[in-house]
């Protein structure tokens, strides 16, 4: 678990204009389409940088999701 936390804390901070496609990543990623994608792209967000914002922010919110659980868990 720690190597997924410093995998997704080594990644850059996200260009302001990728805000809400990574808040719908945390939140409702099942809503995300192709059309998502271009537009961010049309932003000027390369392709790379969406893929790994996407990732790290995928692993970042799994882990608070699983460290939530292990709380409530006990």
């Amino acid at each position: 678990m720690e190597d997924l936390r410093e995998i997704a804390a080594s990644v850059e901070p996200a260009p302001a204009a990728m805000e809400p496609y990574l808040t719908k990543v945390r939140t409702r990623a099942y809503t995300v389409v192709d059309a998502d994608i271009e537009q961010l792209k049309a932003a000027g967000v390369s392709e790379d940088e969406i893929f790994e914002q996407t990732v790290a922010t995928a692993i970042r919110e799994g882990v608070r999701r699983y460290d939530a659980a292990m709380v409530a868990i006990g």
